[in-house]
């Protein structure tokens, strides 16, 4: 466990210190959770439902074996077929 020391900008906004933003794999947009625990405040870095669904298709994807390309071939066959 680790204490960082932030500051508040005129606006409200606090600064993420790099290394633990690369550690934990946040990007400019990302959610955060804070939880206020009566004074302590804890930040949980948060993916979205969509995001984590994505990469869970995109791994199953290449388990399969699969591409965008050949999932653009079969979505073009498909096409031709109900034009048919």
């Amino acid at each position: 466990m680790s204490s960082v020391t932030l500051r508040i900008s005129r606006q409200g906004a606090i600064t993420i210190p790099k290394p633990l933003r690369v550690a934990y794999g946040m990007k400019p947009g990302d959610t955060l959770t804070l939880i206020d625990l009566g004074g302590v405040f804890v930040l949980k870095p948060q993916r979205s439902d969509i995001d984590v669904l994505v990469d869970e298709i995109a791994a199953k994807w290449q388990e399969d074996g699969e591409t965008l390309e050949s999932m653009l071939r079969a979505l073009n066959r498909e096409r031709e077929k109900r034009s048919s």
